[in-house]
C-alpha cells in the first residue's frame, strides 16, 4: 500500500512539473516592439474611425426619422385644422339657411 501511495505522490509531482506554463515570449528587439505597438495603435485608430462613422450614420438616420415624424405630425395638425374650419363653415352655413327658412316662414305666416 505504501508503494502505491508513493507512486501516486511521485506522479503528482511529475505532472505538476510538466504542467507549468513556459514563460511568455518577449520581443526580440525594441524595434520589433515599436513596430508591434505602431500596428496596434493603427488598428485601434481604424476601429475608432469605423465606430465614429457608424455613430454618425445612426445619428443621421435618427434625425431623418425624427424629421419624418415631425412632418407627419404637422400634416395631421393641418388636416385637423382644415377639418375644424370646414366644420365651422358648415355650421355657419346651416345657421344662415335656418335663419333664412325662419324668415320665409314668418313672411308666409304674415300673408
Amino acid at each position: 500500500m505504501t508503494k502505491v501511495i508513493a507512486t501516486l505522490i511521485a506522479g503528482l509531482f511529475a505532472t505538476a512539473a510538466f504542467a507549468q506554463t513556459p514563460a511568455p515570449a518577449t520581443p526580440a528587439t525594441p524595434a520589433a516592439a515599436k513596430a508591434e505597438a505602431k500596428e496596434t495603435k493603427a488598428a485601434v485608430k481604424a476601429e475608432a474611425k469605423e465606430t465614429k462613422a457608424e455613430i454618425k450614420a445612426e445619428a443621421k438616420t435618427a434625425k431623418v426619422e425624427a424629421d419624418a415624424k415631425k412632418d407627419v405630425a404637422v400634416a395631421k395638425a393641418e388636416e385637423k385644422s382644415d377639418k375644424a374650419d370646414a366644420h365651422a363653415k358648415a355650421s355657419k352655413t346651416k345657421a344662415k339657411a335656418h335663419a333664412k327658412a325662419e324668415k320665409a316662414e314668418a313672411a308666409a305666416a304674415t300673408k
